[in-house]
């Protein structure tokens, strides 16, 4: 039953029977069969067929819920069992925005001279994307805003606050400011993230309240390739930064603090509200609770 449950899941991942087949190292009539074999063991239609694969039906989609709470408890099963015979093993995958991948090492450092056992994965996702694979188990944690999305179903653990700052090469004229207003920034060429990160979205509606209407001539989902249109002179983006060295723009940016009105957001660790959580991700919430108290408590500089 959990492997038919496993192929269930995957259909929903892959939208397409081949995709899913080979996504679970299985032909695509063994696949077929195996969920044609489920539907007939809960007496409904679960995907509805045609040529291609069009969709699940409302008795599907509400199996798919059930599916990914009985494969995460298995999953969770397996992992304590070889966590007991074995210690701490298996692989964490991690969803994160992508201004808050230099925060990154200060857990996942951490986190592995703990546990040596357990490889670790990191996607730059968008936080719609992280939500989205945490629900469909796709990958165990995200780090994300937490002040900004609708996060009823899920745990979370605050992490450090966001600030804003324009970023201009050295060369600019407004590079000996310290500060410089939203509503000055929005009147210069700007290149920004796109419009499918939240951090995009939430730039833009601050622009929008400073009363300017913005239309950036280059947008990427790469902090890195923004960075390089910056240094040109061309450009000039925001960007959200944390505290501390692990957030300073690359040496060839300065960077400008955003101010009228000073901005913050606060950027924390997401997953699914469930217990028992799987051993790793227990281990690796007990990391970020144990760094958010010492954080707390001043015996460490922010991020």
């Amino acid at each position: 039953m959990i492997d038919k449950l496993e192929f269930l899941l995957a259909l929903s991942r892959e939208r397409h029977f081949g995709r899913a087949a080979e996504a679970c190292g299985v032909s695509q009539p063994t696949l077929s069969a195996s969920l044609k074999s489920l539907e007939e063991n809960l007496g409904v239609l679960i995907v509805e067929r045609g040529s291609r694969f069009i969709g699940f039906t409302p008795e599907g989609e509400r199996i798919l819920d059930w599916a990914r709470r009985i494969v995460g408890d298995a999953r969770t099963m397996r992992q304590e069992i070889s966590a007991l015979k074995l210690g701490l093993s298996g692989h964490l995958r991690l969803g994160v925005i992508p201004t808050a991948l230099p925060f990154v090492p200060d857990l996942s450092l951490r986190f592995r001279a703990k546990h040596v056992g357990v490889s670790l994965s990191v996607l730059s996702l968008a936080s719609d994307a992280i939500l989205s694979k945490l629900d469909d188990i796709e990958i165990d944690v995200g780090i994300s805003y937490v002040d900004t999305e609708p996060l009823q179903r899920f745990q979370i653990v605050q992490l450090y606050e966001e600030r804003y700052a324009l970023l201009v090469s050295p060369e600019s004229p407004l590079a000996a400011r310290d500060t410089i207003t939203w509503a000055e920034a929005a009147s210069l060429p700007l290149c920004l993230l796109t419009k499918d990160m939240q951090n995009r979205r939430i730039i833009d509606r601050h622009l929008a309240e400073s009363g300017r209407q913005v239309y950036p001539t280059f947008e990427s989902n790469s902090m890195m390739m923004l960075h390089v249109h910056v240094r040109s002179g061309e450009w000039a983006t925001i960007a959200a930064l944390g505290a501390g060295p692990r957030f300073e723009p690359p040496m060839q940016l300065k960077s400008i603090a955003l101010v009228e009105p000073t901005v913050t957001h606060q950027i924390g660790l997401i997953l699914k509200s469930r217990e028992p959580h799987p051993p790793t991700v227990s281990a690796f919430l007990a990391c970020a609770r144990k760094l958010e108290k010492e954080r707390e408590g001043g015996s460490i500089a922010q991020p």
